[in-house]
């Protein structure tokens, strides 16, 4: 079993939201980074420590490069998500984020170097469905691929641009959220 299934709440400075927001914007915009994969969605890594029950967010990793297409990584994808996604607006070929290996290591290499624990993922959902307006939540998916990773799945929730709002769920478990807290800026 894992310790962050014990965590009460999970605090984000008010920087590291505003990193995760700039992310999913420019992404949205298609705006992108030079060796970054051109795909209109945003994912990344949430890194910090451990005070008691609660995890403070330290670090803000976006990831750049989506190994999706890749064997065998793709045969993976697709079938996952022919046994799991719902359909949307975006086809299934074009759903599902897969960091690539390289990039995941070297933002463990990181976080270890800074004594930083890496205890989230994030990613955003931009369409709203039927019954989900909102779109804050993990789909049956997000629950599949989060499955024993004994990580958080912040879900950032972009179907407002102008008024984004995220939400912390234990292995993508709907019935596993935690309290977030974005933290206001000190001066």
């Amino acid at each position: 079993m894992s310790w962050l299934r014990d965590i009460d709440e999970i605090r984000l400075p008010q920087e590291k939201w505003e990193e995760i927001t700039t992310h999913c914007k420019r992404k949205l915009a298609g705006e992108f980074l030079p060796g970054e994969s051109p795909v209109k969605r945003a994912y990344g890594i949430v890194a910090g420590v451990q005070k008691e029950r609660v995890l403070h967010v330290q670090l803000v990793l976006p990831v750049k490069k989506n190994a999706r297409d890749n064997e065998p990584l793709k045969t993976y994808m697709d079938t996952v998500m022919g046994e799991h996604a719902i359909p949307s607006t975006t086809p299934l070929s074009k759903r599902g984020w897969i960091t690539d290996p390289q990039e995941l290591m070297e933002c463990y290499e990181l976080c270890d170097r800074k004594e930083l624990l890496i205890f989230g993922t994030y990613h955003m959902h931009i369409v709203p469905w039927k019954g989900d307006p909102d779109r804050d939540t993990p789909t049956v998916l997000d629950t599949v691929l989060a499955k024993e990773s004994n990580l958080f799945q912040f879900i950032i929730s972009m179907v407002d641009v102008e008024h984004p709002f995220m939400r912390a769920f234990f292995e993508g478990d709907i019935d596993k959220e935690k309290s977030l807290v974005i933290e206001e800026k000190t001066t």
